[in-house]
């Protein structure tokens, strides 16, 4: 779509299609697990790539098409493509990237979920992974990159404590390394970050999340940005340069920039098969044409928070990025519209007082999601983090009283009503 068109303009309309048929102006939902052939020799092409036309949905519906274009239209990206859940996202990404052997940078900030994923089902095909202090120095992160490393991987704003990620310093590690830059933008939103534009080369989304907005379906996005050289990283990524079957040319040769999303699409998902109901795509769409507003509300939402639990005598510690954290410069830099909704606090009475303060709860959700329009909170030490010693959670500043809020579209004055209420209950 026309870049001179403003986000809140591309979130409504890019990628959108009208149907041939009946002219809908809203996307219609292709519930179709395939496509009718127009003969032999059509479906013949189909499968051997060599038409632009789908064959199966598992990899290639037009409903979600068209979410895929829009969210990378978003980020500034090339192309993208749909997967099941956010944790799909994560998995295909990097097995699109990497096999047994091979090895993958991240920072020691990432999600929980995502390190159980990394600790367990990722590391059990053979990927290695290696954790830098998210506040490394550029050249300590230089010299961790091997002849086998395969991806630089952080997230923008990591959940649930709000570290900012350098994601300018990571992008020159790329360019320097010739190693891939795979951010996680779920919080951040391409309406408050796009790490394309900082170097990333791939960007991935739990599109449940913010996205979509409403808490009403799963799903994930992985975004090919389009600029990355995979023909200078030949040796790191020979799938993309091997011939095809059937003498189809190589992914390089057939897509060039956008190379990484076609084997994505064509080799990961399509044999994984992750696939994302068009149903889902759909309500995916319609979250996304109200991000811009949705996340301005979110954000002077979760300052209203932070501020007024802030000095509260039950509350230790607020965590929000760039409020007396610390990370100021790298907000203003990479954040400037605002970081999220986000708002964690450290409860003085730990456990108990995590407990006590939950259930009295009156209008916030108790609930393991993020992003919603609903204000959620849940304490991350016995759920999130539950699996964990509890010398690992300190490690990683999951205290004993650390609770995570969603900070949702509610009007402000009630959220905090309810929260302050609630903080008054565990005050000896």
């Amino acid at each position: 779509m026309s870049a001179e068109w403003g986000f809140a303009t591309r979130q409504i309309h890019a990628g959108a299609i009208v149907d041939a048929e009946a002219g809908a102006r809203i996307t219609p939902i292709y519930q179709s697990a395939g496509y009718v052939f127009e003969g032999f020799d059509d479906g013949a092409e189909r499968f051997a790539g060599r038409s632009a036309r789908r064959a199966y949905s598992r990899n290639d519906n037009p409903t979600n098409v068209v979410a895929a274009r829009r969210i990378a239209d978003l980020e500034g990206g090339a192309d993208g493509v749909l997967v099941a859940s956010g944790q799909a996202a994560i998995a295909a990404a990097l097995a699109a990237l990497a096999q047994a052997g091979d090895h993958v940078l991240t920072t020691d900030r990432l999600y929980e979920g995502t390190r159980e994923m990394v600790r367990g089902a990722l590391r059990r095909t053979g990927l290695r992974f290696e954790a830098l202090p998210i506040d490394a120095e550029e050249d300590a992160w230089v010299a961790a990159v091997r002849p086998e490393t395969r991806a630089i991987y952080a997230e923008s704003i990591a959940n649930p404590l709000g570290e900012v990620a350098d994601l300018a310093m990571l992008g020159r590690v790329s360019a320097r390394t010739g190693v891939p830059l795979v951010v996680d933008n779920t919080v951040a939103t391409p309406f408050l970050c796009r790490p394309f534009e900082h170097g990333a080369a791939i960007v991935i989304h739990s599109t449940s999340k913010w996205l979509s907005g409403h808490g009403s379906v799963i799903g994930g996005a992985i975004v090919d940005g389009g600029a990355f050289d995979w023909n200078a990283a030949a040796e790191r990524f020979p799938q993309l340069h091997e011939p095809r079957p059937h003498g189809a040319p190589s992914f390089a040769e057939r897509f060039g920039a956008t190379a990484y999303a076609a084997y994505l699409r064509s080799v990961v998902v399509l044999e994984h098969g992750p696939s994302f109901p068009a149903t889902s795509a759909f309500l995916l769409l319609h979250g996304i044409e109200t991000l811009s507003l949705r996340m301005e509300r979110h954000v002077a939402n979760a300052l209203a928070v932070a501020d007024a639990v802030r000095g509260h005598p039950a509350v230790t510690r607020v965590h929000y990025p760039g409020a007396g954290d610390g990370q100021e410069a790298i907000v203003a830099r990479l954040l400037p519209d605002g970081a999220g909704s986000i708002v964690s606090i450290d409860l003085a009475g730990g456990r108990d007082a995590a407990r006590a303060f939950l259930d009295r709860l009156r209008l916030v959700s108790q609930m393991t999601h993020i992003g919603d329009v609903r204000t959620l909170a849940i304490h991350t030490g016995s759920t999130i983090h539950g699996k964990l010693e509890e010398q690992e959670r300190l490690e990683l500043g999951i205290t004993p009283g650390l609770v995570r809020i969603s900070v949702g579209l509610e009007r402000a004055d009630d959220v905090i009503a309810d929260l302050l209420q609630a903080l008054d209950a565990v005050v000896p």
